[in-house]
């Protein structure tokens, strides 16, 4: 219930942003602003899929792993 209210609140308050943004920009050299170029939520692929060895390695070897590349 906690999540949806932040998500309905940064729904609205990234709507306002974009259209603030959108005011200063200049319109020969950018794109328009969207809302979710603010909202924390619709960012796609922010999670990485790891294994729990990941999390031994970062916190008891101290290393950090080198992201696996994905095969075309």
């Amino acid at each position: 219930m906690a999540e949806a209210r932040q998500r309905d609140e940064w729904a609205r308050v990234s709507s306002i942003m974009a259209l603030i943004a959108n005011t200063q920009r200049s319109a020969k050299h950018q794109r328009a602003f969207r809302p979710s170029d603010f909202d924390p939520f619709a960012r796609q692929g922010g999670v990485m899929q790891a294994d729990v060895s990941v999390l031994k390695e970062v916190f008891i070897e101290g290393r950090v792993p080198k992201p696996a590349r994905e095969s075309p």
